[in-house]
């Protein structure tokens, strides 16, 4: 029988020859903001490999408060013909690709951060609150790169709004404190900004073009946030993004086998496709038994989990729980990852170390300080 894993997947103008996805990654191979050829070479390496869909690392959306992080990439004018030899390449191996829409907001670290309420998290000033006037303008960014991915021939775009970035820093109450009706403790206030976005997108790309957006519970500086403290606030905001034009929810855990809520399995893309209606994503630690911020943070050294991922997602997907699968850490270990998943060959998939990640130079110094402080 076919595993589940390798049957076809549809969405609109979406169409994927097998069920895997590999998420947005920082790997450090952009400058001034332009993917180097080599970042295009590695993309479509995984596409060799069997990885249907591509999703290129997060990029600063045309606005000069996205990001002031040296290797990060771009999606404006002057990086379209490096973004359009990223799609093509994966194209020509035989896989699909959206860009991901990323603002860094209080995450930033110079003093000139834009957010929702200057708080990279509670307690944690970092910049100062966006005007009106500079969401609006922030908004108008997201389009144009969109836009730009649109025209350089990429199948969708990822908005990213997970792990305690820009509009994660609305979503989450923690950060949100605005009483402008884009904040506050009601949670359909604090998705009106995302959403917006997802609608101006839409409408700038029409309805062909494929929309997803990233979200999770967890941030960077803090493991145990909650944007939904409930199934019923969840099912509130992912319906908002649904009806302003969302197509697709990646619904980011640090290991995709744990349950959201206590007495239920299901995991956040499992509730998410349940509340919402909409096809969702998984990702979490797939293929390893070590979370990916223990990578980042403290040096770990991940173990193999392959067979135990493999019948687990297999069992999830059967049962209508998420759509596709994402694999991170475990696809910059070995390019041909999902090929010996369908070989059946797991024990021949090359185990991720942490000296993969290569040398990033990102600022992680608010992650850092949240987590001393926290002990």
């Amino acid at each position: 029988m076919t595993s589940p894993l390798f049957t076809p997947f549809h969405l609109k103008s979406l169409h994927l020859a097998n069920r895997f996805v590999m998420p947005a990654m920082q790997r450090g191979m952009c400058e001034q903001g332009r993917p180097k050829p080599e970042l295009a070479a590695y993309y479509a390496r995984r596409a060799e490999g069997g990885t249907s869909l591509i999703i290129g690392e997060s990029a600063a959306v045309d606005h000069s408060s996205a990001t002031v992080q040296p290797t990060s990439a771009h999606i404006n004018a002057s990086t379209a013909d490096a973004w359009k030899a990223c799609v093509d390449a994966v194209g020509e191996a035989g896989g699909t690709m959206f860009l991901q829409l990323w603002h860094e907001g209080a995450m930033r670290t110079d003093g000139q951060a834009l957010s929702a309420s200057g708080l990279a998290y509670p307690g944690k000033q970092s910049g100062r609150a966006a005007t009106l006037d500079e969401l609006s303008e922030i908004r108008d960014a997201f389009v144009r790169s969109a836009r730009i991915a649109q025209q350089v021939g990429a199948a969708g775009v990822e908005v990213h709004a997970a792990h305690g970035y820009f509009l994660d820093q609305f979503l989450w109450a923690g950060s949100n404190r605005r009483d402008d009706g884009y904040g506050g403790d009601d949670i359909a206030h604090r998705a009106r900004f995302p959403a917006e976005i997802i609608g101006a997108i839409r409408e700038a790309c029409g309805e062909d073009f494929v929309i997803s957006i990233r979200f999770s519970q967890w941030k960077e500086a803090d493991y145990g946030a909650r944007v939904a403290q409930s199934p019923a606030e969840l099912e509130t905001m992912t319906r908002m993004f649904a009806d302003a034009g969302a197509d697709l929810l990646h619904a980011s855990n640090r290991r995709f086998w744990e349950p959201e809520w206590d007495g239920d399995p299901r995991n956040l893309a499992g509730w998410v496709r349940e509340v919402s209606g909409l096809p969702s994503i998984t990702v979490g630690s797939v293929g390893l038994d070590t979370d990916v911020m223990d990578t980042f943070t403290q040096d770990a050294e991940p173990g193999a989990r392959v067979a135990e991922a493999i019948v687990d997602l297999e069992q999830r997907l059967s049962a209508g729980e998420f759509d596709l699968v994402a694999v991170g850490r475990a696809l910059i270990g070995d390019p041909d990852f999902v090929r010996k998943i369908e070989a059946g060959d797991y024990d021949k998939v090359r185990t991720f170390q942490r000296a993969d990640l290569g040398q990033l130079e990102w600022d992680m110094s608010i992650v850092e300080e949240a987590h001393a402080v926290a002990g």
